[in-house]
């Protein structure tokens, strides 16, 4: 856990910082597509993020999912912070986009290194700007984006946090993610298929306009 620790924020933390780290935090390994935070939850600790990525979720009234923003090595949630540092329940579903393993941190050590590591404390600060960014992002694409831009970006998003521009997802879980329909997720494919910009395969969607 530990090189893996240096790799992932040696650049961010002193040695100091990353030995307590390690010596706090739980190390946990989740597969992709398992649930790491529901809604409602009371979070006991926030994650850092190891390897994989983890997409962060809204619902709505009916149980409809939004994709708020994705989380990936080197990370950490702004939402988790928030409801750890108010002991409030969770507003977000946290579900692994990959295979990821992170360790969790637990409150009093987060609210222990605000005060003893200037480092910590920009790296907190700076997930507040980044996540909050990425989520008037969201906002704006919803506002001002029409659905086949959305679901380009939000396929462009997928091949970046996977690493890989062949995505796997059927299209009900893409309809899941962008709030809509599998109908129109369907015929929006087809339509960027036409426009050479992706490739539809039998289980797969190659992504080509990168």
């Amino acid at each position: 856990m530990r090189t893996e620790l240096e790799e992932a924020y040696g650049f961010l933390f002193e040695k100091e910082l990353i030995e307590e780290i390690a010596k706090s935090g739980t190390l946990k390994t989740v597969t992709a597509g398992d649930t790491i935070i529901e809604i409602g939850d009371y979070l006991t600790g926030m994650p850092l993020l190891l390897k994989g990525a983890i997409k962060i979720l809204r619902e709505d009234n009916d149980g409809d999912e939004l994709l708020l923003y994705f989380i990936e090595r080197g990370d950490t949630c702004a939402m988790t912070l928030s409801c750890c540092l108010g002991q409030t329940k969770s507003e977000i579903r946290a579900v692994a986009e990959t295979d990821t393993s992170f360790i969790m941190i637990p409150i009093a050590k987060m609210e222990e290194w605000t005060v003893k590591y200037k480092t910590w404390r920009n790296f907190v600060f700076e997930s507040y700007h980044t996540r909050l960014s990425e989520m008037l992002d969201t906002i704006d694409t919803i506002a001002f984006l029409n659905m086949d831009e959305r679901l380009m970006k939000y396929l462009q998003d997928k091949v970046k946090v996977n690493g890989n521009e062949n995505i796997h997802s059927t299209h009900q879980e893409i309809a899941y993610d962008l709030h809509t329909s599998r109908v129109v997720v369907s015929r929006l494919l087809k339509k960027l298929e036409n426009e050479g910009k992706i490739s539809l395969k039998r289980n797969h969607i190659t992504v080509i306009d990168l």
